[in-house]
């Protein structure tokens, strides 16, 4: 695991997971490995957010949350980073654009819970982000209908891969999503905050 720049050889497929962390959970964790596995990919790394701009509360401090993260997610190949504060981004959108310039011998794809799915319209460039790399969607306890009808799932009907085909995202060109189902684990950081079980 890594602060800061991580590294990827030319050629690698590379998951981001991008969020406030705020507290990192188990959930977290399991779409990790689902990831991994369901799309073929050589790493994945967990962008540990400065602040969410659809959140008007502002999340735990950025070291905390990047050391929960590193405590919780160990696996070898999985990078905890806190890229965005030194890439000096806000927006997804602008995140991605640097990665791809930083990286331009990497295949990026982005992943998200099917919650942050039926969300995404309201992302800022959000089409951007779905013309610049392939999607994948993890299925999030009673989201995925909700998703699957979601402004963004609609106006991308037509790049939705088969669940089936899931392996092919990392090399389909984008638009390229798809949604993958499993097991699921019903954890999310809100519910922790709420229960009193982090304290920001």
């Amino acid at each position: 695991m890594r602060i800061g720049y991580p590294r990827a050889a030319d050629g690698q497929i590379v998951g981001l997971l991008g969020g406030s962390f705020d507290p990192p959970h188990a959930g977290h964790v399991h779409i990790t490995r689902q990831a991994l596995k369901r799309f073929g990919l050589d790493r994945v790394w967990w962008l540990v957010s400065p602040g969410n701009p659809l959140k008007a509360d502002a999340p735990a401090s950025l070291p905390r949350r990047v050391a929960a993260s590193q405590q919780i997610m160990d696996h070898p190949r999985v990078d905890v980073t806190d890229i965005e504060t030194r890439l000096g981004t806000r927006y997804t959108a602008e995140t991605i654009k640097a990665l791809q310039v930083r990286y331009p011998r990497v295949q990026f794809v982005w992943l998200m819970g099917a919650d942050n799915l039926a969300s995404f319209h309201k992302w800022d460039d959000w089409q951007g982000i779905a013309r610049a790399v392939p999607i994948g969607v993890l299925a999030r306890p009673g989201e995925q209908v909700r998703a699957g009808k979601s402004p963004a799932a609609r106006m991308f009907a037509g790049a939705r891969l088969e669940e089936g085909a899931a392996s092919a995202l990392p090399h389909t060109p984008p638009p390229a999503w798809t949604m993958v189902t499993g097991p699921m684990v019903d954890l999310s950081s809100t519910a922790i905050r709420r229960a009193g079980l982090w304290e920001r």
